[in-house]
């Protein structure tokens, strides 16, 4: 999946602001990430996350400032091909994104529009159902799928493409808990194995599997860090318009009786197990 640690991405000063829009979208924003690493991006509603999404493969252009991506300039048309094919999108709604027959043929499309050669189509194709697990879907028509098993194939898609990484837009939320189980176990295996993950959500406990944590808020990044760093204060997190960790609020509470727990402790096990020893 290429040099992990030559390629990034990064964004440098980018504003965004939507046509006819009374203000940006993005407003100012400095990131930058690393191949082999995942990245949870968090915020309210309307806080700037599917905006940055799509400014990180080409899909928008910054108003203002750059966004480059292995040091092509995501304003250069003449990038957006080479661009795309290094950042895969990984939409919200599987459905929007499934327009073959069947599931090796919904895999192969990407690839198909690289104009390889059949051969070449055929390895990748077999090798990107077997990372996500669903080779024994490959006949089967993605429409009569589940949720979750229709987004592995979405996955599986991009990874046909063979990128450098995959920018998940929100591609947990429609999905139950097992399907986001699977989904999430998956991300975290291919970050191992050298893929960068940039995933936009809602949930929290998600964010939990990430190396960095961004929070937007109103279209600037309002917090940057790894997860014990800036998701440890429940007033904090519920200030920028998000749910705090239930282990969190446990934690203020167990302060006020006087218990002095570890820093950086985000998870309930981890929790019990320091109140039991």
């Amino acid at each position: 999946m290429g040099d992990a640690d030559s390629f990034r991405m990064r964004m440098e000063g980018v504003r965004y602001r939507y046509p006819r829009a009374g203000s940006d979208a993005l407003s100012g924003i400095d990131l930058e990430f690393e191949q082999g690493r995942m990245y949870a991006v968090l915020g309210r509603n309307g806080s700037g996350k599917s905006t940055l999404a799509r400014c990180l493969n080409g899909l928008l252009v910054p108003t203002v400032g750059r966004v480059t991506v292995g040091g092509l300039d995501s304003a250069d048309g003449a990038s957006g091909l080479e661009i795309r094919r290094n950042v895969a999108m990984v939409f919200q709604n599987p459905d929007a994104q499934m327009i073959a027959s069947s599931v090796e043929e919904e895999v192969a499309f990407g690839p198909e529009n690289l104009g390889l050669e059949p051969a070449l189509i055929r390895g990748r194709v077999d090798r990107a159902m077997d990372l996500v697990g669903i080779r024994e879907l490959a006949r089967r028509q993605p429409r009569k799928l589940s949720q979750g098993q229709k987004q592995l194939v979405a996955v599986a898609g991009a990874l046909a493409m063979e990128p450098r990484f995959i920018v998940s837009d929100e591609s947990t939320s429609m999905l139950d808990h097992d399907a986001r189980e699977r989904v999430l176990e998956l991300f975290g295996r291919l970050r191992d194995d050298g893929l960068g993950i940039v995933h936009v959500t809602h949930f929290l406990e998600e964010a939990l599997l990430a190396d960095t944590v961004v929070i937007l808020e109103d279209g600037v990044v309002a917090d940057e860090g790894a997860p014990a760093d800036v998701l440890s204060s429940p007033d904090e997190v519920r200030g920028l318009g998000l749910r705090p960790l239930e282990v969190t609020v446990v934690i203020r509470e167990l302060a006020t009786l006087g218990h002095r727990v570890p820093a950086g402790v985000l998870d309930i096990e981890e929790l019990l197990s320091w109140l039991n020893a």
